[in-house]
């Protein structure tokens, strides 16, 4: 289907709506929630449409004055200007009107669970791992979003082996989900006396959070442990069995929780964790399904790929999926410019999408 056959099509269905929703006497409480919705989504794009379309009529308009031999050569050489611009304007807005009908990922609207954990480098990495989930607590702080703190697990030195938080807000999902790899960090670690640049690594994971009713856990498939839970270093900071081991047996993931006191709200945080692994192994699955190609595209969400490098000699961070470099370290680090990053990643991922047409 053409561009404009789809875009006639979406502005009749905006007609509709409106129509329905003028004379909405008849509908249910929930077809009124559902055709507001669909209203939302539809908007953006006719709006964009209807934009085009004036611009169009300007065109017209100022071809006129091009094509009249009459015209005063001056006010030719404004419209040509204008022209020209509006042509640009034009095939700008045709380019966003393709973005805006792209099938949206569903999960982009959801809350996340983001798992922090030190890769390779030891007590360095585990000082790396902090300085991440920092970064992100201080972005969620700048837009808004709800960070909760589920689990942190010290390292002697103040590190952290593994952390994660359950960040709530709108959209952060679609923000976040291109985080998810191996980051990797270059710099000279505070311990180290001869001054010699170190690389360690952290891996970052960010699960949209799944809906209870959406995964479907059965009892039978769990195995629960009960452990005492344990400070930095293994030291006792519990004396009941208040953590909680949870083995999902037919997958073979392994939840651990032990931040709270109560062995009960350490296993509601394991559940919520363990259907947010499920759910997103599901939807990895899916992608992997309507993909061949998903290997080479931004946002594939590999653990094991290598996204982006922390350079602090150089004051610089590089994100090796499109080879973007900002030279802000320090901005990144305090979720000030991180937002350059993933912005450019969202507009590398829409294009990719764009091209393949997925």
């Amino acid at each position: 289907m053409s561009l404009k056959k789809n875009i006639d099509k979406i502005i009749l269905r905006e007609n509709e709506i409106e129509q329905l929703l003028v004379n909405s006497s008849n509908l249910k409480q929930s077809e009124l929630v559902e055709l507001s919705k669909e209203l939302s989504d539809i908007k953006p794009i006719t709006d964009l449409a209807k934009k085009k379309d004036v611009m169009l009529q300007e065109l017209l308009d100022l071809s006129e004055i091009l094509n009249d031999n009459e015209a005063d050569d001056e006010i030719k050489k404004i419209a040509l200007s204008e022209f020209e611009f509006l042509k640009e304007e034009i095939s700008s807005l045709e380019r966003d009107i393709q973005f805006a009908l792209l099938p949206k990922d569903k999960d982009d609207t959801r809350n996340v669970i983001i798992e922090v954990r030190a890769g390779t480098g030891g007590d360095e990495a585990g000082l790396f791992a902090s300085d991440l989930f920092s970064m992100y607590e201080k972005l969620s702080l700048k837009h808004k979003w709800k960070f909760e703190v589920m689990e942190v697990s010290e390292t002697n030195v103040g590190g952290y082996k593994e952390a994660q938080a359950n960040i709530l807000g709108n959209g952060v999902f679609g923000r976040l989900k291109f985080e998810s790899g191996v980051h990797r960090v270059q710099r000279v670690p505070t311990t180290e006396t001869s001054g010699r640049i170190h690389t360690s690594a952290a891996t970052v994971a960010v699960l949209p959070e799944a809906e209870d009713l959406e995964i479907s856990i059965e009892e039978k498939d769990l195995r629960i442990d009960v452990f005492r839970s344990s400070g930095p270093g293994g030291q006792s900071v519990n004396t009941t069995d208040s953590a909680v081991r949870i083995t999902h047996l037919p997958s073979g993931i392994v939840v651990s929780q032990q931040d709270e006191k109560s062995q009960h709200k350490n296993r509601a945080k394991a559940m919520k964790i363990l259907q947010s692994r499920l759910y997103e192994a599901g939807r990895q699955k899916q992608q992997d399904e309507r993909s061949s190609s998903r290997k080479d595209q931004v946002g594939s969400g590999d653990r094991s790929e290598r996204i982006r490098t922390y350079n602090y000699p150089q004051g610089r961070v590089t994100d090796h999926r499109i080879n973007l470099t900002l030279h802000k370290l320090d901005k990144v680090l305090q979720g000030e410019a991180l937002d350059e990053l993933i912005d450019a990643l969202v507009v590398e991922d829409r294009s990719l999408k764009l091209a393949t047409n997925e």
